[in-house]
């Protein structure tokens, strides 16, 4: 009796305990309903409030598969924010699903009735991965919460589920960018509950995410949704072709999971049945030379079927005919390799690195993303040939200009142009970064090795703005101090005054005269013209007068 009197009483306490624990997990109080979310620590310390796994539309599944996002609307009860939602379909390296739509957000502070007037900036993080992969859990709050703000990071459909565009009225594409602003629009409306400024919404995109934030500048659905924008590599400004519809990708896709390809009807209707599992995990079937190309669904010039429409023009196109129609603050830039690493891909494997020397015309298009099987093609082809390696044998001694040709086409020559059109057509400020600390971390090491950065390439310098949970870097402390000077200079203002934390620079605006752009690596410097010569021979290649 007295054993179980013991046990009665340790129970007891623990269930008080429990109970403790859960009455004090943060609440939020939306319009829409109320919101559990979990405790967790920045890097420094600061307490997080996180909410994860955020419905934000309806489930695009049945009949709402391949159809624009439905806005989720009120809740009863007690939403429980306290689980990470489930990736987008894509290859299975984690769990997916295709009700995918949610987003997480992190606060330092939530409004109470005692102060209720809590408005910090607000950051919309939208995921880079080509439009096929990532999702929002990869990108933690742990460092940026050290800074005043509220992060929210967001899902979208991917890959045929999110951008198949046959050019017909039931499927005319970009539904994964209608998305993003349906998740925009939950953020208007809620996020002063998690202590927010719906007023001060800053749209962040790396890659895929950078191009996301251009276009939502251009879009007449994005009117409102937000304030300042910032596109890290990545652009739709570049000389990747944009068209009404990506029927032949459609067709593809298709084929791939065994349904017929004869009419866009057709195509449409036995997608709609085939597993979602099964769609993303078809995208190694896309590859065409070893792992490229890289981007492979794309945002399509909606055909007007009198549906609201993301985007009504060419881009560039748009910008130059004084269309921005969100003008706010913009910022971009590029990282001082981005896809440089690619070129191992090409020189490490003999029958790739054959193929690209002895089909040049044919290949090369493949991965530097243009136009294929036309008299022009050639004309590209040629000039590239010649311009990157003075029409020599593509070997180990020219990986470094490989690695160029793959930065310039992947990236940098897309970033470059649309800083110079922002400048140009948006009356209010650009900045132009590069991104060139080379650290101990990076998302590309050479081959055997012993984790030696090869230099640094795409996405590194998120890894020093978001704490990334899937165990492949650490978060840094005291033992890495040059980490940790970097972590504080990416996620500071960085427009201040005068700051010994930013070695005294204030980084100027960019304009077409002096070109100049800031260079953030062990010290932040002012330079200009960044790599001009490379990227004056695109603009030779693909002049504005094309659009």
């Amino acid at each position: 009796m007295l054993r179980y009197f013991r046990m009665h009483r340790r129970l007891s306490i623990f269930l008080i305990i429990l109970g403790l624990v859960k009455a004090e997990l943060p609440i939020a109080n939306t319009p829409i309903g109320r919101y559990r979310g979990t405790i967790t620590e920045s890097r420094l310390g600061k307490t997080i409030y996180s909410f994860t796994g955020i419905r934000f539309a309806e489930p695009p599944v049945g009949e709402l598969r391949f159809q624009p996002p439905v806005p989720i609307g009120c809740h009863e009860g007690v939403y429980n924010a306290t689980i990470d939602a489930p990736l987008c379909p894509q290859p299975s390296v984690y769990k997916t699903q295709e009700d995918c739509l949610y987003l997480n957000v992190y606060t330092t502070k939530l409004p109470t009735k005692y102060d209720n007037n809590v408005k910090k900036p607000v950051i919309v993080f939208i995921h880079p991965g080509g439009f096929y992969s990532s999702g929002s859990r990869f990108w933690g709050p742990r460092y940026f919460l050290d800074r005043d703000i509220v992060l929210v990071t967001i899902n979208y459909r991917l890959g045929s589920l999110g951008f198949l565009a046959t050019g017909e009225k039931e499927s005319p594409g970009n539904n994964g960018f209608k998305d993003q602003v349906v998740a925009l629009k939950w953020v208007k409306k809620n996020i002063a509950a998690f202590g927010g400024d719906p007023g001060l919404v800053t749209i962040m995109g790396d890659s895929a995410g950078g191009i996301s934030v251009v276009l939502h500048m251009l879009s007449p659905m994005s009117i409102g949704l937000f304030h300042r924008a910032a596109a890290l590599s990545g652009s739709p400004t570049s000389h990747v072709l944009i068209g009404h519809d990506e029927l032949d990708l459609a067709k593809r896709q298709a084929r791939y999971v065994g349904c017929p390809d004869d009419t866009p009807s057709n195509i449409y209707n036995c997608l709609k049945t085939v597993s979602a599992e099964d769609l993303g995990n078809s995208l190694g079937k896309f590859a065409e030379f070893g792992g490229d190309p890289l981007l492979i669904w794309r945002v399509v010039i909606e055909k007007d079927f009198g549906q609201e429409r993301f985007l009504t023009g060419h881009p560039i196109t748009l910008i130059k005919n004084n269309k921005i129609l969100t003008k706010v603050p913009f910022m971009t830039g590029i990282t001082k390799d981005e896809f440089g690493q690619r070129a191992f891909f090409v020189l490490n494997n003999q029958t790739r690195l054959d193929r690209l020397n002895n089909e040049w015309y044919q290949t090369a298009p493949i991965p530097f993303f243009y136009e294929r099987n036309t008299s022009y093609s050639k004309v590209i082809s040629k000039d590239l040939r010649k311009f990157y390696f003075n029409n020599q044998i593509i070997d180990s001694s020219q990986a470094d200009n490989l690695g160029h040709l793959y930065s310039d086409s992947h990236v940098g020559f897309g970033a470059n142009r649309g800083v110079k059109l922002m400048s140009e057509h948006n009356p209010l400020p650009s900045f132009y970064y590069r991104y060139s600390y080379q650290g101990s971390y990076s998302f590309y090491y050479y081959p055997n090795s012993n984790n030696k950065t090869f230099g640094v390439v795409h996405m590194d310098d998120l890894i020093y703005i978001f704490s990334i949970p899937t165990g492949r870097f650490p978060i840094f402390n005291a033992t890495e101090p040059e980490e940790i000077e970097i972590t504080e200079k990416l996620t500071s203002n960085p427009t201040p005054t005068i700051d010994s934390k930013l070695d005294n620079v204030i980084w100027k605006t960019f304009n077409s005269k002096t070109q100049t752009f800031l260079d953030i690596g062990k010290k932040l410097v002012n330079r200009e013209r960044l790599y001009e010569r490379r990227y004056e021979e695109w603009e030779k290649l693909f002049p504005l007068s094309f659009y």
